[in-house]
């Protein structure tokens, strides 16, 4: 016994022995949360306080449950190792799909019943809809799988959504039909397994009793990450904290919640200890991780939220290395100065594997992918598809494609009917013999038939020839952005719920081909062959969008979305694009509780460094197709100045404040000169406009001007343009005229 609590420190070895009481560990990041579960399971298991088959343990993920497998079945005696195996530990999923084998005729499924995934449930939703003859642009598949999923997570069926509208209570018809679907089927998605298994626990009270006397520790992983049904599915099988129930052994650590969008609530971990009486709490704060500055940024940073339960990270570790800061003038010199860097550790000896770039949406990948292609640099982006891989952009490249050979039968076959213009497979069936008879491409077969095939396929080619004539003579970032409206693509993505990233990246589309304009050197005759130069980026993109992403395994820089490093680290982490409106994002503005969420994604991205930490922006930065300049995250300026390291002496267009226009004075920082901002251009170096008139866009519609600065050539002004949202624009591009 003495062997499995020796390596523990005191509050480690004080939550492995808490007596059967509720209780909630606040695990700090790298403080050995998963060493404390595995070892309170393996304590409680030798002390004999309970038996192997009497353990509940909840994970989210099946990584997570397996490692915790593994290492009970490592730490248990011989005598207790397959017992560990016998062990109900797994994710919610997994568990209540064992439930409801175990239990299928009171749950209503048949013995062999199957599960969706997410791609099939979304396919059984498009079925159901064309089944129904039901509008799919009025209602979007994957939103209704959304509201679908919403509800059921909520805990609600059809008979229970309160519907205000027509249009609410329509999604709510098409709810029932997807059940009874569904129930024909016998099939179950992710959302129902957790939602039936619940329902079947507070109904049946025998089956209910008998898990509640068999399972007399419940622990669950990652607690801030729980929804709201999973909360009372746990409290359901821990008897609602009633005495002689189940005791709950809760590890999370709320300043790492940053799953709001998939529903979870950090919340649950303060209802937990007043609902529960808990009066167990111990905050595991030392940490193995990091070296001392990076954790002092990191408690700087969290302690500026004021919903948390509260902790503050240490560890024997040392100080080490300052955090690196550094400013650029745009995101390309961030992103080559970030390779440079890189360039130079791997040089020193860093294994490049154990090198983090992070950022916190997925469009900011594709600059730093392309310097990291430049400069020949294995990597890899983890959890995700690189830039010229992901679905958008290699649709919206379909569509170039077509714009530069309409004879490319690949790049007709994947955008002919998307997005959806009741082209069916058989249309495009018979387009393909019609091909193969005609020995042509499928472009060039569709005047020959006739019917209704050959009446929807000629809409789609008018399409195509209409996106080749109103190109013509744009340059190539005005040929893209004209293309993502046109041909629909835009509106798409607008009308899914989760569409934002997408149209983001479809944005970055527009910037890679400006980048590309301007990398290319082109001269005045290139410029007036736009359909030419589409045919240069179009391969650039190609050979970006080959085969340079490393093997898994092989010493790769990582990239990935700030998300998708939580649980990760590594010795050395860049995170790029702090700025405001970036990180944190625009949104969290707006959304309740959006800025305490968006730092504790700064504390989780901090907390991924082991042994040095950069940090940088840019105070401009192409995004959404625009030329925005930026002010620095609000995230800087909340870390010490005794802990950073300025790797450049920040320009006053940096250091603004993060409201208002006009005069502005700011304080120094890390040894930096106070900066006064410009106060607006005159209204004569505006040509002729001023500040406080109304102008018109041709994209953003009208809008007024609220600032303006510099003059002539260099002239730019920031415009409220409303429902578009607040923009900076350079005279000499933005075309406007007054409203």
């Amino acid at each position: 016994m003495s062997d499995l609590l020796a390596n523990l420190n005191p509050e480690q070895l004080q939550a492995v022995t808490l007596p059967p009481q509720h209780s909630l560990i606040l695990a700090g990041a790298g403080s050995g949360k998963t060493r404390v579960l595995t070892t309170r399971i393996a304590w409680l298991v030798q002390t004999g306080q309970v038996d192997p088959q009497g353990v509940l343990a909840v994970t989210f993920t099946n990584k997570a449950a397996k490692e915790l497998l593994a290492r009970l079945s490592a730490m248990l005696p011989l005598s207790f190792g397959h017992s560990a195996r016998g062990m109900w530990i797994g994710t919610f999923h997994g568990l209540c799909n064992r439930l409801l084998r175990a239990h299928h005729r009171d749950a209503g499924l048949p013995q062999l019943f199957q599960i969706l995934d997410s791609g099939d449930q979304l396919a059984a939703i498009k079925r159901l809809l064309k089944a129904l003859n039901v509008d799919d642009e009025k209602f979007p598949p994957r939103e209704l799988q959304h509201f679908i999923n919403a509800q059921k997570e909520a805990g609600l069926r059809p008979h229970a959504v309160e519907a205000w509208d027509d249009y609410t209570r329509r999604r709510v018809e098409l709810f029932a039909e997807y059940e009874a679907q569904c129930q024909r089927e016998s099939v179950v998605d992710f959302a129902e397994l957790l939602l039936r298994t619940y329902e079947l626990l507070e109904r049946n009270e025998p089956i209910r009793r008998h898990y509640q006397r068999r399972f007399r520790h419940i622990l669950v992983d990652e607690f801030q990450d729980t929804n709201r049904l999973q909360y009372r599915w746990l409290k359901l099988l821990a008897d609602d904290g009633r005495e002689g129930g189940a005791c709950l052994f809760c590890v999370g650590d709320d300043d790492q919640s940053i799953y709001r969008f998939r529903g979870a609530e950090v919340g649950n971990m303060r209802d937990f200890e007043r609902e529960f009486r808990v009066a167990n709490v111990i905050r595991l704060e030392q940490n193995y991780r990091s070296h001392g500055n990076i954790l002092d940024a990191a408690n700087a940073i969290i302690r500026h939220n004021t919903a948390r339960l509260g902790k503050n990270l240490w560890t024997e570790r040392g100080a080490g290395e300052p955090i690196r800061v550094f400013e650029a003038y745009a995101d390309m010199d961030e992103a080559r100065w970030i390779v440079e860097e890189i360039q130079s550790l791997v040089r020193d000896g860093m294994s490049r594997s154990d090198i983090a770039l992070l950022y916190r949406s997925n469009a900011q990948s594709r600059v730093l992918e392309h310097q990291l292609f430049s400069a020949g640099i294995a990597y890899r982006v983890y959890g995700g598809l690189r830039f010229f891989e992901r679905q958008e952009i290699k649709h919206a490249l379909a569509y170039l494609r077509l714009i530069a050979n309409p004879d490319d039968d690949t790049a007709f076959s994947r955008v002919v009917n998307f997005p959806t213009r009741g082209i069916g497979a058989r249309s495009l069936e018979a387009l393909q013999d019609a091909a193969r008879t005609w020995n042509a491409s499928l472009y060039s077969t569709v005047p020959h038939l006739s019917g209704k095939p050959g009446t929807v396929l000629a809409q789609f080619v008018r399409l195509v020839e209409d996106l080749r004539r109103d190109t013509a003579r744009l340059p190539l970032p005005e040929l893209v952005d004209h293309v993502l409206d046109a041909s629909g693509l835009r509106d798409f993505y607008r009308s899914e719920k989760e569409g934002q990233e997408r149209l983001e990246n479809l944005d970055e589309l527009i910037n890679a081909a400006a980048n590309f304009l301007g990398e290319s050197g082109a001269d005045a005759e290139a410029l007036a062959q736009p359909h030419a130069l589409l045919a240069d980026f179009l391969a650039h993109a190609s050979l970006e969008a080959g085969d340079h992403q490393a093997d898994a395994g092989s010493d790769a820089v990582q990239l990935m979305t700030v998300h998708s490093s939580k649980g990760l680290e590594f010795d050395v982490v860049f995170l790029s694009g702090l700025e405001e409106g970036l990180f944190p994002h625009e949104n969290s503005a707006v959304e309740n509780e959006g800025l305490e969420e968006e730092r504790r994604l700064m504390y989780v991205a901090v907390t991924r460094a082991r042994e040095r930490l950069y940090l940088s922006f840019a105070q401009s930065r192409m995004l959404h197709g625009q030329t925005r300049y930026n002010l620095r995250s609000r995230f800087l300026e909340e870390i010490p100045e005794g802990l950073v390291k300025w790797l450049s002496p920040p320009s006053p267009r940096g250091m603004g404040a993060r409201s208002g226009a006009g005069m502005r004075v700011e304080p120094a920082r890390g040894g930096l000169a106070p900066r006064v901002a410009q106060a607006p251009a005159r209204s004569q170096d505006l040509g002729g406009l001023r500040v406080g008139q109304l102008v018109t866009h041709a994209k953003f519609g009208q809008g007024v001007i609220v600032a303006a600065e510099g003059s002539g050539a260099d002239a730019r002004v920031q415009i409220n343009f409303g429902s578009a949202g607040v923009k900076w624009l350079m005279l000499a591009v933005a075309k406007l005229s007054p409203a």
